[in-house]
């Protein structure tokens, strides 16, 4: 970078549309992009340094040399820029994965052609449709197609001199009716090249035209009072009408379309592709893209439309996308935004593809690499609690007392989004004389977090107060107190709507009863409650059995822990034998406890 002046390279560059190369001190192109003004986008890198994001930073610090091409519009950069990052791969440009090859349906290029499926696209002359994203969606239309018409599976050379000789006799597909026989002359070329046109039809998306010719060769065949082929023609109508349901439909005043969609998370994006012929979806994909410099979705799929284009084939003039891109059409492809109708349903459908696609994608990381998706939930959960940063340890209070009896405060802990069960903690309130779940919460938030800061503990990101208003603001007191209450996010969760409250604001916010968010906290608070009423039944046991215990005459504080020791509950006590209870009393205590027991039956 020492020798490298970007303001004498940019006083090279023109104002002019074009594709600009990035090279290193190495001279190994790292970088190909394109630009309506190649001075004002090259020499963005370098005045907006300091806004660029951590990896573009990197990048422009390793430039040593730039290069450009001239083109005469924005669609040609466009297209330039695919080929050129096809060919050399640079290190900082998104590539598209799953480089596999596509099967085409192939119409050969010889007398009666034969019809099949390869991945191997040849410029010998023959048809080819496709690709195909699905190998199954094309095995479906091949096989209705043989289904449909008697056609040839031999690779004989059927030129009419060898037909003329003799050269063949004809196999079992014509015994079994799968063929007519053109290799003995049983078919003509012109009898077997008019079951190819509808085939092409077919294949082109032309469903209709085929159907409307069908339905005039029976009503053709009726007249002249054909029934029999009236009838196998009329099986062909039903068998194509009945693929023709399945297939998806749109309109078929929308004739040839592509339609892209996009979805992106954190470091990928997956683009969905749809291909619309005379108003039917005949071929659709989903693509995975690798970020590099934490594109944008719009540079994203201004990357990805010209890849996939190319690798389908596609020679659609109109291209259907859910936001502006910046490139200009010009008369050879147009872009459009639908806002209502036809082609806005058709975007709404690519929007549900590429949807369930990343949804199934990042369940198939998170599975592999569970950390993904605790990254995922904790930075969803920092964006809606408008947080600053990532929530990785989460404290949650909740109360329990029955009529005021035995107040216990419980604390549990979640680390990345799971509980950490060693981390509970809970309280006998002390301070606290009746039902008061406000002075409740402020002893238990202020004995807790005192300690912590006496034992230079690590505070939470995020605490949760189960209860409205009221608690929260308890909770708040008693960090103020301490002076932390600016250290961390503070919230409340009411039970009945699941609202959630924010220290001073009057509304409270609503999450989608769905999000992940809601559930951790959900989570968080019913642990909460688990550990906290675990804990109250607990105690309320313990020292209803003491109580009892400690009414007997004779029997002092020390002889009754020696008992509940022993025997765990008052009910095993009174149930122990006489040599059992002398193992802790003596003869007089055990006279006492009987009498008192025998009493109480009494």
């Amino acid at each position: 970078m020492d020798s490298f002046n970007y303001r004498e390279e940019l006083k090279k560059i023109p104002h002019k549309p074009g594709v600009y190369q990035y090279f290193d001190k190495n001279d190994e192109l790292i970088y190909i992009g394109k630009a309506k003004d190649l001075r004002n986008r090259v020499g963005s890198y370098f005045v907006n340094e300091a806004q660029l994001n951590g990896k573009t930073r990197v990048l422009v610090r390793k430039i040593n040399r730039i290069a450009f091409t001239i083109v005469d519009t924005e669609i040609d950069a466009w297209l330039l820029e695919n080929n050129l990052i096809k060919k050399y791969k640079p290190r900082y440009n998104v590539l598209l994965k799953d480089d596999k090859t596509y099967p085409w349906i192939v119409i050969k290029n010889e007398h009666f052609p034969r019809i099949y499926w390869t991945r191997q696209y040849v410029k010998d002359g023959s048809r080819y449709y496709g690709p195909y994203a699905s190998l199954g969606m094309m095995h479906v239309i091949l096989d209705m197609i043989r289904e449909l018409f008697p056609l040839r599976t031999c690779n004989l050379n059927l030129a009419p001199e060898n037909i003329a000789k003799g050269k063949y006799k004809v196999c079992l597909e014509y015994q079994i009716g799968n063929c007519k026989g053109p290799c003995e002359g049983f078919q003509t070329e012109v009898d077997y090249n008019q079951n190819l046109m509808d085939i092409k039809d077919i294949l082109n998306g032309k469903i209709s035209v085929v159907t409307s010719r069908l339905k005039e060769d029976i009503q053709q065949a009726v007249n002249e009072l054909n029934f029999e082929g009236a009838h196998l023609l009329k099986s062909k109508l039903d068998k194509l009408s009945n693929y023709q349901s399945k297939s998806t439909v749109v309109s078929s005043s929308i004739t040839n379309v592509d339609v892209f969609s996009i979805a992106s998370e954190d470091n990928y994006a997956f683009v969905n592709y749809l291909k619309v012929v005379h108003g039917v979806v005949i071929q659709t994909q989903t693509l995975e893209m690798k970020k590099r410099l934490d594109e944008t979705e719009q540079e994203l799929l201004a990357l990805a439309i010209p890849e996939i284009r190319g690798r389908f084939r596609s020679t659609s003039r109109e291209i259907i996308v859910p936001f502006e891109l910046d490139i200009e059409s010009d008369e050879s492809i147009k872009f459009t935004v639908p806002k209502v109708g036809e082609k806005k349903n058709l975007l709404e459908l690519s929007l549900k593809n590429v949807a369930y696609f990343k949804k199934e994608r990042m369940l198939q990381y998170e599975r592999l690499n569970p950390e993904v998706k605790t990254d995922r939930v904790l930075k969803q959960m920092q964006k809606d609690l408008r947080m600053n940063v990532l929530p990785r340890h989460i404290e949650c209070f909740d109360n329990s007392n029955i009529q005021g009896s035995y107040p216990v405060s419980a604390i549990v802990v979640f680390k990345d989004a799971k509980p950490s069960k060693k981390d509970y903690r809970h309280f006998n309130v002390k301070t606290v004389v009746g039902p008061d779940d406000f002075a409740t919460m402020e002893e238990a938030v202020f004995r807790r977090y005192r300690r912590v800061l006496d034992e230079g503990g690590d505070l939470p990101q995020l605490i949760v107060i189960d209860g409205g208003k009221g608690q929260l603001g308890a909770a708040m007191k008693s960090l103020k107190l301490l002076g932390i209450e600016k250290q961390l996010t503070v919230i409340g969760i009411a039970k009945r709507l699941e609202e959630l409250y924010y220290p001073g604001d009057q509304y409270p916010l609503y999450l989608d009863k769905k999000s992940e968010t809601l559930k951790v906290i959900q989570h968080l608070r019913d642990e909460a409650h688990r550990f906290g009423i675990t804990f109250h039944r607990n105690q309320r046991s313990r020292k209803t059995f003491v109580s009892e215990l400690e009414n007997i005459p004779g029997i002092g504080k020390t002889s009754v822990e020696k008992l509940l020791k022993t025997f765990k509950s008052a009910k095993k006590v009174k149930e122990a034998s006489d040599e059992e209870l002398r193992t802790v009393l003596n003869q007089k205590q055990l006279v006492a406890l009987r009498a008192y027991f025998m009493e109480g039956a009494g």
